[in-house]
């Protein structure tokens, strides 16, 4: 949540010049009203969440393990592991990028494709970690938290594969997540729209299912990400001032 003040203060910083019935709406005063904790009534027990836990990282090794094994397989084993690189890569990357990936695994080493997986793997739960405080205040069901990934996949494993390699590298790697804090902040205002107040928020997050400003955002340049402005002066949402933001102020 700090590093999405401080990105809330460096955008007003950047277009100060600007019209400010021009600018985007805020995410850190609206987003910070809403509780981390959400219903209580639909939380888990500690025992059920144990449970779920254990059930979905038991199935994962499960399944990792069974591919693995398979690929020792007479004649068939060689094309496991690629054949499960494109069924994984196909919906984030696009089927031109999965097949190049499934035509040269079959002539690497099984190492290589091993660690290819389980980079792609680890920098999904990577991004999940990252993105936590956000859905730990705006609830998404099981199944829109699911759309709402698949939706963004392709950019969030760009965006996370980066960033789990980086933290790999020994003591340097401390920094980078820190660096991944704040670059993840950035990320939450280009792929879903500033929340309402949370008297507003009763469809909010079902709207924010589908990426709906993706082809415009993905044709602007590296250097005009943020001219694609959205989310102003919708019901629940207010511009905000710089002066209006507390914590450390630019001069």
């Amino acid at each position: 949540m700090d590093s999405l003040q401080w990105v809330d203060q460096t955008y007003i910083q950047k277009h100060k010049s600007e019209d400010p019935n021009t600018l985007r709406a805020m995410y850190y005063p609206n987003l910070r009203l809403y509780s981390t904790h959400g219903d209580t009534r639909k939380q888990k027990a500690p025992f059920d969440a144990a449970l779920a836990f254990l059930y979905r990282y038991g199935r994962r090794a499960t399944m990792s393990l069974a591919i693995y094994m398979l690929s020792y397989l007479p004649l068939v084993g060689r094309f496991v592991l690629p054949a499960a690189s494109f069924y994984t890569l196909n919906n984030a990357v696009g089927p031109i990028p999965a097949t190049v990936i499934f035509g040269s695994g079959i002539f690497l080493p099984r190492r290589y494709l091993v660690v290819f997986l389980q980079s792609y793997f680890s920098s999904r739960s990577l991004m999940r970690e990252l993105l936590e405080p956000y859905f730990s205040r705006i609830r998404f069901s099981k199944e829109q938290k699911r759309l709402w990934f698949r939706d963004r996949e392709g950019l969030l494993f760009g965006f996370g594969v980066g960033f789990y390699l980086f933290l790999k590298i020994p003591l340097l790697g401390v920094l980078i997540y820190g660096i991944a804090e704040a670059s993840t902040a950035y990320l939450i205002t280009k792929i879903t729209d500033p929340p309402p107040t949370p008297a507003y928020s009763g469809d909010f997050a079902e709207s924010q299912v589908r990426w709906t400003n993706k082809h415009e955002f993905l044709r602007l340049p590296l250097a005009n990400l943020d001219d694609h402005k959205i989310g102003r002066n919708n019901e629940g949402q207010n511009i905000v001032k710089a002066g209006d933001l507390p914590g450390k102020k630019f001069s």
